[in-house]
């Protein structure tokens, strides 16, 4: 099954939270509590898409994170492969990648599909970005001012 993970979620909830021109700079306390997130584990997250370049640390006693990126070029591909590596559809793919050789890629009939379905996997992700998901997303979960 795919699926994002935990680590992703969080990532996008908190990339999307920053999206929203009524947060420009907003704590990992803030995003935790607003969506009821582990505080230890999204800070992880925020340390990562810091790492990467899509948001940045701002210091101070009103500091936290803004994006860094415009949230339109922030892709869903992007950000999957900061947080969790590269997006592998079959072990395989993997193997390949790292110059390892699958025991039955001679004769695997599947090979080439998934390669395929791979390309189209990522294609698609490329095409959705942060501000595509987060459109509308905050009429329901607006801070109390």
């Amino acid at each position: 099954m795919l699926t994002l993970t935990r680590k992703s979620g969080y990532a996008l909830i908190a990339l999307s939270y920053l999206s929203d021109p009524d947060n420009p700079i907003v704590s990992a306390r803030e995003i935790a509590e607003q969506f009821d997130l582990p505080i230890r584990l999204l800070m992880n997250v925020m340390k990562q898409l810091s790492r990467a370049g899509l948001v940045k640390s701002v210091r101070g006693a009103n500091g936290g994170y803004t994006l860094a990126v415009d949230a339109d070029k922030i892709t869903l591909r992007r950000l999957i492969r900061t947080i969790e590596g590269p997006i592998e559809l079959a072990r395989c793919l993997a193997f390949e990648r790292k110059g390892a050789k699958c025991s039955v890629v001679k004769r695997c009939p599947l090979r080439q599909p998934i390669h395929r379905i791979q390309e189209k996997l990522e294609e698609f992700l490329d095409n959705i970005t942060v501000a595509d998901i987060s459109h509308n997303t905050y009429s329901t979960h607006r801070r109390q001012k």
